[in-house]
């Protein structure tokens, strides 16, 4: 039976292939496809380097390690489309890995876990206090937008600046978080303790050197890839029949994060939802208050117009996505059906996005 590491074993080969794809000329279509399936085990391999690593610095260093890398694929992917100016697709990347991740993850997560354990429970404390987070970075991305909708005429770099700002506030909120939750009320998050248990007796067998070379070259591994993914996006969306917004918001999500959702599904089946929820709702937190915000100041500082002035349909669906995402696990209790509701409307946000027409400036 095909399990999560033989699967990621296997899309190794897509590396080699990706490479040869590029330097062969076999079509933009084949080096996209190619390149895409390659990052997935990429990812898996650096989030199992950050905990090996993690493991050895110590719960508080190590959490932070886990938070700063836990979304180092999605980012290197909108940092390579930024320089290459595809604004559009950074700005549907954003919102398609929160919409995913609350949706689609934890969507599977409460369905298969559901279906093997007839309720299951986790922190609701952890579970409100996200989601008023959640509802700040949804409010900080929708207000710049408004902004431009409601005044006639605003300059672009007025637009820029304002983003700025607000990427500011919203990266110290995410330092505070991130103190909230790892040292004055590390309590309330308390998920990992088994692992940390162990962790004294593995300590010693494990090569910190070793791991950390490791991370480095699968980050250039991701660096490079992204490289090739992002240059034929254009060409290969095209010839698929399918939109850079579909693409930006559905595809690239889910290429990113492909082995982050697979361990939060698999950690709910164990009757793990604690875990499954940190994972899923963490990584969208991490989405919306740091890589955002990290994202505009760059382009900002690479002269590149990134900001906050989303397409509204996106924060339309965004805005969907936190509000029942936050309706359904306010309680701290979860079963398959509120699960089904969840992959319910993913898909009808998929389909709309399958759907809608091309809007100028995306990609």
């Amino acid at each position: 039976m095909l399990n999560k590491s033989t699967i990621l074993s296997v899309l190794l080969v897509f590396i080699p292939i990706s490479l040869a794809a590029e330097y062969l000329e076999w079509g933009a279509t084949v080096v996209f496809i190619t390149a895409g399936l390659a990052i997935v085990p990429l990812a898996a391999l650096m989030g199992k380097a950050t905990e090996e690593i993690a493991v050895v610095v110590g719960p508080n260093l190590g959490g932070l390690l886990n938070a700063t890398f836990g979304n180092a694929t999605e980012l290197i992917l909108a940092l390579v489309a930024l320089k290459e100016g595809l604004i559009g697709v950074v700005k549907a990347t954003i919102t398609g890995s929160i919409i995913g991740n609350l949706l689609l993850v934890v969507g599977f997560s409460m369905l298969l876990g559901g279906l093997r354990y007839k309720e299951q429970t986790f922190q609701s404390v952890a579970a409100r206090l996200n989601s008023s987070s959640m509802n700040l970075a949804v409010a900080a991305i929708l207000l710049p937008t408004a902004v431009q909708y409601t005044s006639s005429g605003i300059e672009e770099r007025t637009l820029q600046h304002l983003s700025v700002a607000v990427a500011i506030v919203l990266i110290l909120v995410y330092a505070l978080t991130l103190l909230f939750s790892m040292k004055t009320h590390a309590y309330l998050y308390e998920v990992g303790v088994a692992v940390e248990e162990e962790s004294e007796e593995e300590q010693e067998n494990i090569n910190v050197t070793k791991w950390v070379l490791i991370l480095l070259l699968i980050t250039l591994g991701v660096a490079f890839e992204s490289e090739l993914l992002v240059n034929s996006l254009e060409e290969a969306t095209d010839s698929l029949g399918l939109s850079t917004l579909f693409t930006g918001v559905i595809l690239l999500p889910i290429i990113g994060n492909a082995a982050e959702h697979a361990t939060a599904v698999t950690v709910a089946m164990k009757n793990k939802m604690d875990l499954s929820m940190s994972v899923a709702v963490g990584s969208s937190l991490q989405i919306a208050l740091f890589v955002a915000p990290v994202l505009v100041i760059v382009g900002w500082l690479l002269g590149q117009p990134m900001d906050l002035n989303f397409n509204p349909f996106e924060l339309v669906a965004v805005s969907v996505a936190v509000l029942l995402t936050n309706s359904i696990s306010s309680d701290g209790r979860s079963n398959w059906l509120e699960g089904t509701l969840l992959l319910a409307t993913y898909a009808v946000i998929g389909i709309a996005f399958y759907f809608h027409p091309v809007v100028e400036g995306i990609g």
